[in-house]
């Protein structure tokens, strides 16, 4: 058993890698370009929304409220005729990118550390390279990606787009194995 805290380097360094990719990927290679368009008539659309001050959330139309109401033929009657739209608002003004690059770094540490874990418990001091990229690197994968699936499943995300960043999380991992497997104890 490798403890975690003596896995620091690996686990801050994996977490360097990964957001230097990420800007790569987002900055420089842009295949997530294709992730979203525009609204059709977007500006009628946000005229029309700006009226009502919706606050920052996550929204389904047409709502039900409970399954006894999504029984009701007016629900499903509105269903039918459309749109049924999942939307997330956001507050107005520009995006807080410091904010958000942060919380992405943050996240990183949890995915590496989580790695360490799993893999200290699973290997001792001395583990070869191939052992220590095959275990950190599927915690890796399963931290970055696995959870996805569930946005195309259950709220009908493009399932391009969720295999696109579920591409990333590859990629994440892979960097995240390598780091592990370079700076194992011997």
């Amino acid at each position: 058993m490798v403890p975690v805290l003596s896995l620091w380097l690996p686990i801050v360094l994996s977490a360097v890698f990964v957001y230097i990719a990420s800007s790569i990927i987002h900055m420089v290679l842009r295949y997530h370009r294709a992730d979203m368009t525009a609204l059709p008539h977007e500006d009628e659309a946000r005229e029309a929304l700006r009226r009502y001050d919706i606050p920052p959330g996550d929204y389904f139309t047409p709502w039900g409220g409970s399954m006894a109401a999504m029984k009701d033929p007016a629900f499903i009657a509105k269903m039918k005729e459309g749109p049924v739209a999942l939307m997330t608002f956001v507050p107005p003004g520009p995006p807080k990118m410091g904010k958000n690059l942060l919380l992405w770094f943050l996240y990183s540490i949890v995915v590496s550390g989580l790695a360490a874990y799993v893999t200290g418990h699973a290997l001792p001091v001395g583990a070869g390279y191939r052992g220590v990229f095959r275990i950190a690197g599927c915690v890796a994968f399963a931290g970055y990606s696995l959870a996805l699936l569930q946005n195309s499943i259950w709220y009908y995300r493009n399932w391009g787009t969720t295999l696109r960043s579920m591409f990333d999380g590859l990629i994440y991992a892979g960097l995240t194995a390598g780091t592990f497997g370079w700076l194992w104890p011997r």
